[in-house]
């Protein structure tokens, strides 16, 4: 072989295995709107939704962009920890698309629950990963989550620690054995609704071994509940996430019939964060609820 030709075959070589690198490294993901090919990991993200800016800080990543309706205390704390800082694209329900496009990511990530009717805008930005969202049990969230770690190409380490919080929910599951019922709800002053085994925060005390009061879920996430749904429920813990200052229970407690609760003869009414049992989603949101349960039952 003459040098030249060694060159050559040489040059040829190093092409072609740099071609079946690219083609090692591309992550292919099937998501609500399809299939998704990614030929590399993605660095500027986007997130549209809670439990996916948690996933992404399993994961170790620090997106670029979040719906965070303003507000950044809505990320929960153990969140914020694992994460940079990062811009506002507006509201959940309405995320700006030009504040999107302005990071200029090269993912974004969107509830296919809320952002079908602006899925092909988010696509002329960047490659558009639809998952669900809103609605989602636990076990459905960690499948979304192992999907978001395929994008990034950061499966192994997300297994990982997925392994760690398998171990944590078994360990306390073994410790609850509780026969009581737990029934977790949302307040205002306009309402109550009752989180079913179908929620996530229900799955979440579902999935620890702890017993629901309603009778059937019948497929609902969200039951909306007035008085007398909650003394027919009558859960012997109940805790609620309140989202104004003045609430339902504030008419209720005063009414005479509130005696017949459980928990108005029990420190067993508990009040929680509803941005951690209700919005936020997502394996971290989940141990939290998980340790709060515990530090209320467990002696």
């Amino acid at each position: 072989m003459t040098q030249r030709s060694a060159l050559l075959f040489f040059t040829l070589l190093t092409v072609q295995l740099s071609v079946f690198n690219l083609k090692a490294q591309a992550a292919v993901i099937n998501h609500d709107n399809g299939t998704l090919r990614l030929q590399n990991p993605p660095s500027r993200i986007v997130v549209l939704a809670f439990s996916f800016v948690d996933a992404l800080a399993v994961a170790g990543i620090s997106p670029v962009g979040i719906a965070d309706d303003g507000d950044k205390n809505r990320i929960i704390t153990s969140v914020r920890n694992q994460i940079g800082s990062w811009q506002s694209v507006g509201s959940r329900y309405q995320p700006s698309l030009e504040a999107v496009a302005a990071l200029k990511p090269d993912l974004i990530i969107a509830d296919s629950g809320r952002h079908q009717s602006i899925y092909q805008d988010l696509t002329r930005i960047a490659p558009t990963l639809m998952l669900k969202n809103r609605g989602v049990t636990y076990q459905e969230n960690l499948q979304v989550m192992l999907k978001i770690a395929a994008a990034l190409d950061k499966t192994e380490q997300v297994k990982k620690r997925l392994q760690q919080h398998q171990d944590l929910m078994r360990d306390l599951k073994k410790q609850f054995n509780s026969q009581a019922t737990f029934q977790f709800a949302v307040i205002s002053d306009k309402g109550m609704w009752l989180h079913s085994p179908e929620s996530y925060a229900g799955s979440v005390i579902a999935e620890l071994g702890l017993k629901s009061p309603l009778k059937t879920g019948g497929g609902e996430a969200y039951l909306a509940a007035g008085f007398e749904q909650l003394l027919k429920t009558n859960p012997d813990w109940l805790f609620v996430g309140q989202y104004t200052r003045q609430t339902v229970l504030d008419k209720w407690q005063k009414n005479p019939l509130w005696k017949i609760l459980t928990v108005s003869k029990s420190p067993q009414l508990v009040y929680v964060s509803a941005n951690v049992w209700s919005l936020a989603g997502g394996m971290l949101a989940a141990e939290q609820i998980a340790l709060e349960l515990a530090s209320h039952i467990l002696p």
